[in-house]
């Protein structure tokens, strides 16, 4: 083993910043890298990890912060970008991510958005009754969610660059279900709300560490097929959600069918962060699953990305850098217009539908189709975006499939027969395949962990405001306002 002294493996650890020459050339393209921060990573990382003690005993909060790679593991990494990997070893590495990665992040996803919309199937179950909503206060009760998440969204994510990933996701997941069962104990209209804003507290930081897991783990051109595999699980979700909706509407128990839905579907989400906690990895140099020499090629075989060998440091020319990138800014927006179409549909779906005229154990299966719907469209993105990569067209697809978000508004808000409606309605749910495409544009174009998580803290927070204002444009009454 060549000697750890830093001094001695700089020049291999700057290996890779050879292929900033290749990068620049790309500054015209509509998904260049951001170099400031890849240069700056490359810098410090030798610098920074040779400074800590790994032979430190880690005792208190160091054995909850995120553990960074050792000065040997850097150097392994650097030779290995020197030469060539060997393609028969990488195709069993990448196989290996993905049977483990993958499926979590699907299942992840999944709950996720069960959790989000349990208040749309809780409404067609007498929950406005028994709290005695009147007025707002449903909506309202869509909005707190979201004013907790955006309070939350920075301190939280910046909470994600100093802790193990995998982990910190796992309790975050875990309190959503706590918070989702105590929803289904609440007396009034405070209770709720007071819920309701802690749970959007402890979901605002999903998102980030799902594209920050899938930036650690994929190279930057299987990110967007990634990203769109483990998002479609929200279609997946509506789906199950609805029979969920369906099977929880006919037990006959002491509580009313609102309790229960909150009540099993918060147990599901706490015991799979149990098992989430459990079996993934934090990142490749920590994972049990991962032999060292895995490890190295997980790391090595994204040579040719900006990234490199993750760290637990928070820098605040990141921090400027974000601030003053016009970008940031541009991320925000798409966050923000990819998901005022969900603010209205999400919690006010099942209401749509049950206003066409539809029973309310018809109005949860008919959920189904629709998540199916969303699920498909996802797939077709990724599919053309993956098969169109190299023309750099990815802007261009979201443009395109916005158009049948707003066809299906118009069908919704012109139109009087039940099946145009209906049929309007599914074709809104297009518009989570233009979100899926907006999120790869932030995990394959910017480089450095403070700059990346305060990236996604943008989107997110456009995320949060879109579903807020989706949600009041539900006040104006059915569906006209609602689409317009």
């Amino acid at each position: 083993m060549p000697s750890a002294d830093a001094t001695d493996f700089v020049p291999s650890a700057l290996a890779p910043i050879s292929q900033l020459k290749d990068i620049e050339a790309n500054k015209g393209t509509t998904e260049h890298v951001e170099n400031a921060s890849i240069k700056d990573e490359a810098r410090e990382i030798v610098q920074y990890d040779a400074q800590e003690d790994t032979t430190k005993p880690r005792t208190g909060l160091r054995k909850l912060l995120r553990r960074n790679p050792s000065v040997e593991f850097i150097q392994d990494v650097a030779l290995a970008n020197e030469t060539e990997l060997d393609p028969g070893e990488v195709k069993r590495v990448e196989r290996k991510i993905w049977w483990l990665i993958v499926p979590a992040l699907a299942i992840d996803y999944a709950f996720y958005y069960i959790d989000k919309t349990t208040l749309s199937y809780a409404a067609l179950f007498d929950f406005k009754s028994d709290l005695n909503l009147s007025g707002t206060d449903y909506s309202n009760l869509s909005s707190i969610f979201y004013v907790g998440w955006i309070i939350w969204a920075i301190p939280g994510n910046l909470l994600l660059a100093k802790f193990p990933l995998a982990k910190y996701l796992s309790v975050n997941i875990f309190l959503w279900g706590v918070f989702l069962m105590v929803q289904g104990a609440s007396k009034d209209y405070g209770d709720m709300v007071a819920f309701r804003f802690v749970s959007g507290m402890f979901e605002a930081v999903a998102d980030p560490c799902f594209v920050a897991i899938t930036g650690m783990w994929f190279t930057r051109k299987q990110q967007p097929t990634i990203i769109g595999l483990w998002y479609s699980f929200n279609g997946v979700g509506i789906a199950i959600g609805g029979l969920f909706g369906y099977g929880i509407g006919h037990i006959k128990g002491n509580l009313a069918s609102w309790r229960y839905e909150f009540i099993i579907i918060g147990a599901l989400c706490s015991g799979w962060a149990i098992v989430m906690a459990i079996l993934i990895p934090d990142s490749p140099h920590s994972s049990r699953w991962f032999t060292r020499r895995e490890a190295v090629v997980v790391m090595s075989r994204k040579r040719n990305d900006y990234h490199t060998v993750e760290k637990r440091q928070l820098k605040m020319g990141q921090i400027v850098e974000t601030l003053t990138d016009p970008k940031s800014y541009l991320y925000f927006f798409l966050g923000f217009f990819a998901n005022v179409p969900n603010g209205a549909t999400s919690n006010f779906g099942t209401l749509v539908i049950k206003g066409l005229n539809f029973s309310t154990m018809q109005t949860t299966l008919l959920q189904i189709p629709y998540g199916t719907f969303i699920a498909l469209m996802i797939y077709l993105a990724i599919y053309i975006n993956h098969k169109t990569h190299h023309l750099n067209i990815r802007t261009y697809l979201m443009a395109t499939v916005t158009i049948m978000t707003v066809v299906g508004f118009a069908l919704m808000a012109f139109t009087t027969a039940t099946a145009s409606r209906l049929i309007g309605y599914y074709l809104t749910g297009s518009s989570n395949a233009v979100f899926v495409l907006a999120l790869s544009l932030v995990s394959g174009n910017v480089g450095g962990t403070t700059k990346k998580v305060l990236s996604s803290a943008a989107i997110f927070l456009g995320v949060a405001l879109g579903n807020i204002v989706g949600r009041k444009s539900h006040l104006l009454q059915v569906y006209r306002p609602i689409s317009i």
